[in-house]
């Protein structure tokens, strides 16, 4: 019995190392047109890419596309369009250790670096002193607040909000409920080592489209650019470490949901009732809960415009 295992340990092994750095997979022309249609910039000796596009003649706003996990800036190429007819300047980032930009390993990712970043984009592009549409999803929400933080409560940030809208983020820490496979990846550091190596477009695909309602699936098309984004430059070996921002809401919970629930500026929320990460109902009642107890007696009229 001794030597049948031994025989298939000697059979599994090899072919265990040749899976484990199987090559990523080749860009879609849709991908490549989004890459070579951006540029990269250095922030702190990393490249990041971005994508800056001139848009409407007639209006002088700006909006910044902040994207969620684990996916990229590719996320807005539906809407990229739509969105010049409306606003002068479109703009949107990969974030360290997403898509297009430099993924390093091994690497203390954190939001406030995220933030960070995002300001040194903003300066690199002349765009420090400009009034800013914010449009963020999901670990971009987590970002965005701490810009909103800095911007408002301490007054060190280089962002000037003339508005935010956020979109099915895990604003609330305790209404959050990650997925099975980000908690092992999170909390599991050996097991991660081997799960993010072993992690197949199928069941990414499959864990991905579980977030996804019934009748907004993205195609396989879609899924197959999302994987491909994240498989660049060995994107899925940095997992682990990018998913401690779900610690990091629970450290800096009180930071970030005073900032969104006492700001003045104009806040809008889009919200997808069937998403199980963020559960309706108890995302937007836990929101309207805290907001009517921190502006209670207050003479504050301020609240969120929600849409569903």
């Amino acid at each position: 019995m001794r030597e049948w295992w031994l025989h298939v340990a000697l059979v599994c092994l090899p072919l265990l190392a040749v899976f484990l750095h199987i090559p990523p997979p080749q860009l879609s022309p849709s991908l490549s047109k989004w890459l070579s249609g951006g540029e990269h910039f250095l922030f702190r000796g990393r490249r990041i890419f971005y994508k800056d596009s001139g848009g409407s003649v007639g209006s002088s706003e700006v909006v910044l596309l902040l994207h969620g996990f684990p996916t990229s800036s590719y996320d807005w190429h539906k809407v990229w369009e739509p969105l010049r007819l409306h606003f002068q300047r479109v703009v949107a980032l990969d974030f360290l250790g997403f898509g297009f930009s430099d993924k390093p390993r091994p690497h203390r990712y954190s939001i406030f670096e995220q933030a960070s970043l995002v300001e040194a984009l903003l300066n690199h592009l002349g765009l420090s002193r400009q009034r800013i549409n914010v449009l963020s999803h999901d670990y971009g929400d987590t970002v965005a607040l701490e810009l909103l933080f800095r911007s408002e409560q301490n007054r060190s940030g280089h962002v000037i909000f003339n508005s935010l809208c956020l979109s099915n983020g895990g604003i609330f820490p305790e209404t959050h409920q990650p997925r099975l496979l980000q908690t092992l990846l999170k909390d599991w550091r050996l097991l991660a080592a081997v799960l993010s190596r072993l992690t197949t477009y199928r069941l990414f695909q499959r864990g991905l489209g579980e977030v996804f309602g019934p009748y907004t699936q993205p195609s396989d098309g879609e899924f197959w650019d999302m994987w491909t984004a994240l498989r660049y430059n060995d994107g899925n070996l940095v997992l682990d470490s990018v998913l401690h921002f779900i610690d990091q809401r629970h450290q800096h919970r009180d930071r970030w949901v005073d900032a969104l629930t006492s700001t003045s500026v104009p806040l809008h929320m889009i919200y997808g009732p069937l998403d199980p990460v963020n559960p309706h109902p108890h995302f937007i009642r836990r929101y309207l809960l805290i907001w009517s107890a921190g502006n209670s007696g207050a003479g504050s009229t301020h609240c969120a415009c929600f849409t569903f």
